[in-house]
């Protein structure tokens, strides 16, 4: 495969699995120069966007996605709470853009997002989000079309329902939602016009054929995301996958690269996992097509690196704020 035939390529959403493994498998220099090249053609040069992930309702999910620690059918030692309240939630998004995030996400354990009075604190959190002149995206498990529609006109800018692993590999990790409902809830957010924002999770023992099929489906949803997240395993006590063994660190970058090529207009974020990274690492992952961050001291459960470490790295690679 060509190097200019893969950067002057057009989204088509009809990508074969065997287009996008030629893409994952071109030699590792070849396939950063054409991510970098693909980067420039779609994305500002230089710059991250920052986003902060609020965990606005911890633990006591009944779900039992091998990954999580706010499983209920796992002893973890996170701290358990129900919804925030609405000022405490407000405090941290305004903390949030003082430390330069312009996207803010809440995220709240549940299966789906509940039909009740806490939906409504939910809309009305978005609401005031909304006001602060932040992207607002929330994670609240499954939602039917009319929650969707209620999300958008309360102001809400993106949706985040992961997609985790390939469909084949999906059953070993999670049992008690199919990768239907999955593919459900992001077809109503996008029915909506809420963008979507649909990633996975690596590291978690599949195979890199795995990887390939998920990049292949997040290529071929329509519209595409408009963002997406990719995720390293973080290992935590008491989960299924504690021992789980490392991913290769070039299999990451493969991804990122890969995942830029064929979703050239998403904002590709590295998520979860960058407490683990070194900044040479990371700093692959941006030159592969990475082009947002989360900054704060927690996603969700798992520690995060802090501010003046993020702001080293930044200094050191000259990136700037989106």
């Amino acid at each position: 495969m060509k190097a200019n035939i893969i950067s002057k390529s057009e989204v088509s959403q009809n990508y074969t699995k065997d287009y996008v493994k030629e893409i994952y498998d071109l030699p590792f220099l070849e396939l950063l120069f054409n991510a970098q090249s693909v980067h420039r053609l779609h994305q500002p040069i230089n710059k991250v966007q920052l986003c902060t992930l609020s965990n606005i309702k911890s633990g006591n999910c009944p779900e039992d996605c091998k990954y999580c620690p706010q499983s209920s059918r796992y002893k973890t030692e996170i701290e358990k709470y129900t919804l925030l309240s609405n000022d405490e939630i407000l405090k941290q998004a305004i903390n949030a853009k003082e430390n330069g995030a312009t996207r803010f996400c809440m995220g709240a354990a549940w299966r789906s997002a509940p039909d009740n009075s806490e939906f409504d604190e939910i809309l009305n959190l978005v609401r005031k989000v909304a006001k602060l002149n932040v992207e607002v995206c929330c994670t609240l498990g499954m939602l039917s079309q009319e929650q969707a529609y209620k999300l958008k006109e309360a102001g809400l800018t993106a949706y985040n329902h992961n997609l985790d692993t390939s469909e084949n590999f999906y059953k070993e990790i999670i049992s008690t939602r199919t990768y239907k409902d999955r593919l459900e809830t992001i077809q109503y957010v996008s029915n909506a016009g809420i963008q979507v924002c649909c990633g996975g999770i690596i590291g978690l023992g599949e195979s890199q054929d795995d990887r390939i099929e998920l990049i292949k489906t997040l290529a071929n949803l329509n519209p595409q995301p408009e963002s997406v997240p990719i995720n390293v395993l973080m290992k935590v006590k008491g989960t299924p996958l504690e021992a789980e063994v490392d991913i290769d660190p070039f299999e990451l970058v493969r991804t990122i690269a890969t995942s830029r090529i064929l979703l050239p207009k998403a904002k590709v974020r590295l998520s979860a996992g960058r407490l683990n990274m070194s900044h040479e690492l990371q700093a692959l992952c941006f030159m592969a097509g990475a082009n947002s961050i989360f900054i704060g001291e927690k996603l969700l459960t798992t520690k995060n690196p802090d501010l003046s470490d993020d702001e080293v790295l930044f200094k050191k690679l000259k990136l700037e704020a989106l």
